[in-house]
């Protein structure tokens, strides 16, 4: 444990963050699972509409910073060819 009053601060503060991060994470992942459900059903409405609210939960991610441009656009890039291929 740290003995200084601003170290013990900063600990204060990663801990928040992380949590934070961590659930912003989540709501990505969750977002990505339930699109992909609906590709594996065929339900090609529900797949479109689900896609964009996947590609702004990763958008949203990429801009706190929480994941990198380039992975944010890997994502996105994967999760459009999936519903593209399902026709």
């Amino acid at each position: 444990m740290p003995n200084i009053k601003s170290a013990e601060k900063r600990v204060r503060i990663i801990e928040k963050k992380t949590a934070q991060n961590n659930m912003i994470k989540t709501g990505v992942k969750t977002a990505i699972k339930k699109f992909e459900s609906a590709v594996t059903e065929g339900n090609k409405e529900n797949a479109q509409t689900l896609l964009v609210a996947a590609t702004k939960k990763i958008d949203q991610s990429c801009s706190k910073g929480v994941i990198k441009k380039n992975t944010a656009s890997r994502k996105k890039s994967r999760l459009a060819k999936m519903l593209n291929t399902m026709q």
